[in-house]
């Protein structure tokens, strides 16, 4: 007879090798958060209760979360019922004052704090929806966003009062601007709660919307994309499954509220399963690590180039003990979007961090993928799946070849159709909708019908389907990791071949010396396709012959010929060119091409004989005169 112990390792390898080998446990966290959704959503509609306003009144109402801290903002504490009070205090005033009604819009122009989340929830309780704006616009952008919304109330932040000058109110007239001043705030926090009937708040269906949440707006005007009750369950779930957190878990977002990523997959979630969410007024090196230690949080959210700008920093050090406080925290997780490869293990191994929940989705997108990470396997990758969910995955989204030069999806000439790409190809990632009935998946943008038609794709693959375009780029492997590759439009052409910006920006990345890359192609005269540049910023005290040779050395080795940025602009600090979600702009840095004249000052350098060396108006004139070709 074989011993138990060893009839137990047997079978604990056998599971274990199993689960490497077909990823079981991605599988079972597919299933966990998609049929969590589905059941709850479920559950919600049976009941008349999709209005996420529930889940806060439940928690409040009940005795043995009541008194839990929901929200931590700047050593202030908030407790499930004081919030839900709160709520219930300002949605009268609301109600009362404003005459604001069940389905009405209501923007709210805030920075992050405890009181963007009080009139957040206020209107909710009152079955009016908010319409989140970025409070760093301002002039014509402020205006248009305004506009599109159709709200007739505006609630804005003493802090951005200076951005709604009286040209912006002169351009909408219908608009009623109340600036929440301490004197407004104590009229509503004096206004007697009340809970009104359920009717109020009815919902008939769980796509309908929730909140207006803008996209960045990096190439046009900002568009006001609807997000549904659905989308809010599906992130709230995603993030908490996917972080494996529990009520005791306290989850610290910086990011800002008006965004889908903090408001939904960080606030959301913490509420959704009865945990608490700290949360610091907008991002700074400076503040972040001391308010996640000052609150003891045990996941950290970040967007875009958040992890990176943390790991550049210099470190901070205790000013008794000299001790350095890079891993004096509590965290256990750091879950979000926009974490790159050449990033991802030097913030790990810096801050110590267990695991890494990256997951990849969009505000109007019509779906997302998640990859939770506790080792290199995983790092880089937005998305992953095992046997069975990856088959599934496969029925609903894939990626499709790109046409070089119309950036659209290429089409087989006799067929018309799309065309599926192989693993390890590049092809822009793609999700099918319900052909007949297409809000069900994708509601679109708010009063934009032409933009939400642009989204989507028919006869992709037989006649008659529906198919929603990401604009993003990606690459699928053989192991069911998904990697990001670049966005289309980003994707330049030089020496007749693709340039992935994503890609040489990581490659360059790896350089010691680099503590930002941002690559882009810019037109040049004379000279057909567009040329690589990276806006770069370098830890040195300046950029010395030797380190621009050893950086070019270092493109070439790690880079295609044709990839290798031939320019590079020196920017003087990281985060010059980003949105209010810390993820890079290229549109500016594009437009002002390799102009000396059109730079803001920066030095720049071009590839010459080996090496990056100076690049300045004499040379930009030789380039104008067709007098040198590169």
């Amino acid at each position: 007879m074989v011993p138990v112990p060893l009839v137990a390792a047997g079978a604990a390898a056998g599971a274990a090798y199993l689960n490497a080998r077909f990823s079981l446990a991605h599988d079972l966290l597919f299933f966990r958060i998609s049929g969590g959704t589905l059941f709850n959503l479920f559950r919600a509609k049976r009941a008349d209760r999709i209005n996420f306003f529930y889940v806060l009144e439940e928690y409040a109402l009940d005795k043995a979360t009541a008194g839990k801290p929901l929200i931590l903002f700047e050593g202030k504490s908030y407790t499930y019922a004081e919030t839900y009070d709160t709520a219930l205090r300002y949605g009268a005033w609301f109600r009362e004052r404003h005459g604001v009604r069940e389905g009405d819009i209501v923007a709210l122009d805030y920075q992050n704090s405890d009181t963007f989340v009080f009139l957040w929830f206020a209107l909710w309780s009152i079955g009016a929806k908010p319409a989140f704006i970025n409070y760093n616009l301002q002039g014509a952008a402020l205006t248009h966003c305004l506009r599109a919304s159709t709200a007739k109330l505006a609630i804005v932040d003493p802090r951005v009062a200076d951005g709604v000058t009286e040209d912006v109110r002169a351009e909408l007239p219908n608009m009623n601007f109340l600036v929440f001043t301490p004197d407004v705030e104590a009229e509503a926090q004096s206004q007697e709660p009340v809970r009104y009937p359920d009717a109020v708040r009815s919902e008939s269906e769980y796509i309908n919307m929730a909140i207006l949440i803008y996209t960045s707006g990096t190439t046009g005007m900002p568009k006001p994309a609807i997000v549904s009750w659905a989308k809010v369950r599906m992130a709230a779930t995603m993030s908490a499954m996917g972080t494996a957190s529990g009520p005791n878990d306290i989850m610290y977002t910086c990011m800002p509220l008006y965004h889908s990523a903090a408001a939904c997959l960080a606030f959301c979630s913490a509420l959704y399963i009865g945990a608490t969410a700290s949360i610091g007024r907008k991002f700074s090196t400076k503040t972040f690590w001391k308010e996640v230690r000052e609150t003891k949080a045990t996941v950290i959210q970040y967007v875009g180039e958040t992890c990176r700008y943390l790991t550049v920093a210099p470190p901070e050090i205790d000013p008794v003990t000299g001790e350095n406080l890079d891993k004096k925290h509590c965290v256990r997780v750091a879950m979000g979007n926009g974490l790159r490869p050449d990033v991802w293990d030097k913030f790990k191994d810096r801050f110590g961090i267990d695991t890494i929940f990256e997951f990849y989705a969009a505000t109007e997108g019509a779906a997302g993928l998640w990859n939770r990470s506790r080792n290199s396997f995983g790092k880089g990758v937005i998305g992953r799946f095992g046997l069975l969910s990856g088959a599934l995955s496969g029925i609903r989204s894939t990626l499709v070849r790109v046409d070089d030069e119309t950036e659209l999806p290429l089409r087989d000439p006799k067929t018309g159709l799309c065309q599926r790409v192989k693993p390890g190809e590049p092809g822009e990632f793609i999700v099918r909708l319900p052909a007949e009935d297409i809000r069900q998946a994708f509601q679109g943008y708010f009063g934009n019908q032409s933009a939400t038609n642009s989204k989507i794709m028919r006869d992709v693959f037989k006649k008659g389907d529906a198919w929603f375009r990401s604009g993003d780029v990606m690459k699928w492997d053989s192991d069911g990791r998904i990697y990001f590759s670049d966005r289309i439009g980003d994707t330049f052409r030089w020496k007749s071949e693709n340039v992935s910006t994503a890609e040489v920006s990581q490659a360059l990345g790896l350089h010691p010396a680099v503590q930002e890359a941002n690559v882009y192609g810019v037109e040049l005269p004379n000279h057909d396709g567009r040329a690589g540049c990276v806006a770069i910023v370098l830890d040195a005290a300046e950029a010395n012959p030797q380190l621009m040779t050893n950086l070019a050395q270092h493109a070439k080795e790690k880079l295609p010929r044709y990839a290798v940025p031939l320019f590079l602009r020196l920017l003087k600090e990281v985060g010059a060119q980003i949105t209010g979600t810390n993820k890079q702009q290229k549109h500016v840095l594009r437009q002002q091409s390799v102009d000396p004249a059109k730079v803001e000052g920066d030095n720049l350098f071009w590839l010459k004989d080996g090496s990056y060396v100076p690049f300045g108006p004499k040379d930009w004139a030789a380039l104008q005169q067709g007098a040198v070709k590169l």
